[in-house]
């Protein structure tokens, strides 16, 4: 099993796209969701426009068939399968929601991939409405991260993620995103970590203004493919290390192991194995 955990974003590095804005966009509630934003925060504006679209006669299941059409190219699925062939622990950090992640990992069969899913909590209730809550319950308290926006620092999520995958034996993240919040988690990665922000997206920008800032090594990526065959040029590369290492270890053991043994005569009387 290889000791690497692959922390994926959803939005834009996933799914080729924002799934919030895709849902809406779809609807057709994209100007009434820009005037609720001007007086609420995201995650109240997206449950508000829902509580509004269920007023409508909009259903789950209308909602779900538009999730199932959103982009998501070839190539990253084939990425996350490669990457969990390969033995690594694959985790989800979004500021998508649950229903809307959950939705479209089901409907390309890669749910069993993920072995943890961090977002914001998305749920249908027994009106069948769907709810968005924000993954921090910043009316009562705050996360203390001036980086980040104030429903989710990441970096409160991928420390928990290093200190849990150390306790387990895997002491490598390798963590793709785009946006503003993928970078206080990226400043939170090791020298032995790796960051892959997305080309010309905000995550890039601030990574390309200060790439000092930022412990682990960098490789940028573009689209899907340049995606797929970076993220496993870097899995494939930890891979070789592994295998070197067990091979030095080995030959340690067989240099011991062919070292000249002491006569039973010589061997301390409580040593000596029987004739």
């Amino acid at each position: 099993m290889a000791a690497v955990v692959v922390v994926f974003d959803f939005d834009k590095t996933i799914i080729d796209c924002d799934s919030d804005n895709w849902v809406i966009d779809e609807l057709g509630g994209t100007q009434r969701f820009d005037q609720l934003l001007e007086t609420l925060p995201w995650n109240t504006a997206m449950d508000t426009i829902m509580r509004e679209f269920h007023a409508q006669g909009r259903t789950i299941e209308e909602i779900a068939e538009i999730l199932k059409n959103a982009p998501l190219p070839a190539e990253t699925v084939a990425a996350i399968k490669s990457a969990y062939s390969f033995g690594c622990d694959l985790r989800i950090v979004s500021d998508a929601n649950r229903f809307f992640i959950e939705t479209i990992l089901k409907h390309h069969g890669l749910m069993g991939y993920f072995s943890e899913i961090n977002t914001n909590p998305g749920y249908v209730d027994e009106e069948g409405r769907l709810r968005i809550f924000p993954f921090h319950d910043f009316s009562s308290s705050s996360h203390g991260c001036s980086l980040c926006p104030p429903n989710m620092c990441k970096s409160k999520i991928v420390e928990r993620i290093q200190a849990s995958a150390l306790a387990e034996g895997k002491k490598r993240i390798v963590y793709l995103g785009d946006g503003k919040g993928d970078y206080c988690p990226s400043l939170r990665l090791g020298a032995q970590d790796f960051v892959m922000p997305r080309k010309n997206f905000p995550l890039w920008e601030l990574v390309a203004e200060n790439p000092h800032a930022l412990r682990a090594e960098i490789h940028e990526w573009s689209d899907a493919e340049e995606q797929e065959r970076v993220l496993l040029q870097i899995v494939d590369g930890l891979l070789s290390a592994e295998r070197r290492n067990v091979g030095h270890l080995f030959s340690a053991d067989c240099k011991l192991q062919s070292l000249p043994l002491a006569s039973p005569a010589a061997l301390p009387k409580a040593l000596r194995v029987p004739n």
